[in-house]
């Protein structure tokens, strides 16, 4: 099931833009800044808002279609919604609020049964209690649990964690992760959050100024320098994704293999071959023509493709891990325009990229399914 979105709704003011395809498998993350529009084209294609024109289709089956006087109603369209708060029926057990979700499924509709939704979300302790027993992390759980016994066609989620506090967040990141795989349901998560877009989302949807600025492959635009001005507090860098190769418990490291070369950061919990991303900020990155001693764990060696000037007096470099091409297999390194010169970097020529393993912890570092 492929969702595609196409449309323009009045906010106040503002006309919202919004063009692009959700596809059958993986996350798509509608990430932006705060008031770019996001909520309200979630809020539309779900049916809870009616734009002033255009399209929403689900595997081309028109879902609103206003040159054709096509706007089927919310329940019709069979798009699961979990929303920042959850929503539970306060009156109704956990299991009561599950089964709501169940009793509107089509019948003929395949889909999770409640065992093994209770058992992917971990809320078996849960079903005796009423929503006011609950934490917030143990809410959403619900939320989304009673969305996919909905059986819907496609996952739509409006900041799902926004009201968490980091460590209900970091737990229910992990309940997240394991849903693509497990059902293969187009999911849409608008978020601001880029920690939760580097650890779940295959593809990225930004909005600015109320449109759509860019859209592509995770990998490719988390790691576009020029993105970052669009997005907030995030800084320019580059996303690797590898998988983990050896745990070295006495020094409390992991050894992640990218591109064909060993990174070490601090230790990941995970088994060996576990993939994972790692976010490498361009400032932590130093350049060299070799290797060299140094207390810096991670030395790779690259290409220099591109060097881009930034506000005097930087330059961002980015180096291709080996002799790779492919998105995400990158570095950006931000250094003075004086390095560059007195290194002789220029594209083509190959460079020694080089950081700590400290710069890649905490949010920098994140398991995928």
């Amino acid at each position: 099931m492929t969702l595609e979105i196409d449309l323009q709704l009045a906010r106040g003011e503002a006309v919202v833009q919004a063009r692009f395809e959700v596809p059958a498998h993986g996350v798509t993350a509608l990430v932006g800044r705060s008031g770019a529009g996001k909520s309200s084209v979630l809020l539309a294609a779900a049916g809870l808002l009616r734009p002033r024109s255009g399209r929403v289709a689900l595997n081309g089956t028109a879902l609103f279609d206003a040159a054709r006087g096509i706007d089927l109603p919310p329940h019709a369209r069979r798009l699961g919604l979990v929303f920042q708060d959850g929503r539970l029926l306060p009156h109704r057990s956990v299991r009561a609020n599950l089964l709501y979700g169940a009793v509107r499924a089509p019948r003929d509709a395949s889909g999770p049964e409640l065992d093994e939704v209770v058992a992917l979300l971990g809320i078996e302790p849960l079903l005796g209690r009423r929503p006011f027993q609950l934490s917030g992390g143990e809410r959403q759980r619900v939320a989304i649990g009673r969305a996919l016994l909905s059986r819907p066609r496609a996952l739509l989620m409006d900041e799902p964690l926004a009201s968490l506090d980091p460590p209900r967040r970091h737990e229910l990141l992990g309940y997240l992760a394991a849903l693509p795989a497990r059902w293969q349901l187009p999911i849409l998560y608008v978020t601001h959050q880029m920690d939760e877009v580097l650890r779940l989302a295959d593809h990225v949807v930004l909005m600015s100024e109320h449109k759509v600025a860019a859209q592509g492959p995770a990998l490719a635009l988390l790691s576009d320098l020029s993105l970052g001005p669009l997005v907030g507090r995030f800084e320019a860098g580059a996303v690797l994704e590898g998988r983990v190769v050896e745990q070295l418990a006495d020094w409390q490291l992991s050894v992640v293999q990218v591109a064909g070369q060993a990174v070490t950061v601090p230790m990941i919990e995970a088994p060996l071959g576990a993939a994972v991303r790692l976010r490498i900020r361009a400032r932590d990155v130093a350049l060299q023509r070799a290797v060299l001693p140094s207390s810096a764990s991670n030395q790779l060696s690259g290409t220099v493709t591109r060097i881009v000037e930034r506000e005097a007096p930087y330059a961002a470099v980015e180096i291709a891990l080996g002799a790779a091409t492919a998105p995400g297999e990158c570095l950006w390194a931000l250094v003075t325009r004086r390095s560059v010169q007195s290194l002789g970097l220029a594209p083509g020529q190959p460079a020694v990229a080089s950081f700590k393993a400290v710069a890649v912890e905490g949010r920098a570092t994140s398991l995928r399914p």
